[in-house]
Parts: structure tokens; sequence; C-alpha cells
């Protein structure tokens, strides 16, 4: 398969992509949606990294909060 390289602005691209069939759209959008949900999880995942917290400190938080969802529940019986 040989390749050619081509330039095209953004308003040329659309036009291109509004002509094609709706099943290559899906195509092309499932691709662009797999490609920035990466990009926008690994930039979340570095934006909250963070040594300030650790495992035990995570597990004390919910165990807190396990406790007293059951408390209110046991309320409300």
């Amino acid at each position: 398969m040989r390749t050619v390289n081509i330039e095209l602005d953004k308003t040329q691209f659309i036009k291109i992509i509004n002509r094609l069939d709706e099943k290559d759209k899906l195509e092309i959008f499932n691709e662009l949606k797999k490609s920035l949900f990466l990009k926008r999880f690994n930039k979340l995942l570095k934006s909250t990294k963070t040594s300030e917290l650790t495992l035990d400190d995570i597990t004390k938080e919910v165990e807190s909060v396990r406790k007293s969802r059951y408390e209110k529940g046991k309320q409300i019986l």
C-alpha cells in the first residue's frame, strides 16, 4: 500500500468527514473517543497524584463513611 501525505485545514477536513457515510463517521468517532479518553485520563492521573495520601488514610476514610451510613440506616428502621 502506498502512502500519500496531504495538507488540510480544519474546514477542509470537516467537509471530507461530512461526505462520509454513517458507518465511517462512527468508526472515526470511536477512534477519536478512545484517543481523547486516554489523554484525558492520563492528565487526570497526573493532576491527582499525591504523596500526602496513603492507602491507610483512604481505608480509614472509607470505613468511617461506611460506619456513618450504617448508623444512619439503623436509625431509619
